[in-house]
């Protein structure tokens, strides 16, 4: 999950639980809207966690070591 679906979720979420006031047999719309809520954060949290660890570079410090091939082929004269 990506920064923009985590902030789409949050954004629904938040629509869900604090804009919309209705019913709907058997589902509570503010309970969705809170567990939506909870999984953009949690999905923003472990994107930014993720691109951090991505972003990391290590340089090594190795000298390049250059080898030389000599290849030697046999011609057959027929």
């Amino acid at each position: 999950m990506g920064i923009g679906a985590s902030i789409f979720l949050i954004a629904l979420g938040a629509i869900l639980t604090f804009a919309l006031d209705f019913e709907v047999s058997g589902i509570d719309i503010k309970t969705i809207g809170i567990i939506l809520m909870i999984a953009g954060v949690l999905g923003a949290i472990l994107t930014a966690i993720l691109l951090s660890r991505r972003r990391t570079t290590t340089y090594v410090d190795d000298p390049v070591v250059r080898r030389e091939r000599v290849i030697e082929r046999d011609r057959d004269i027929y």
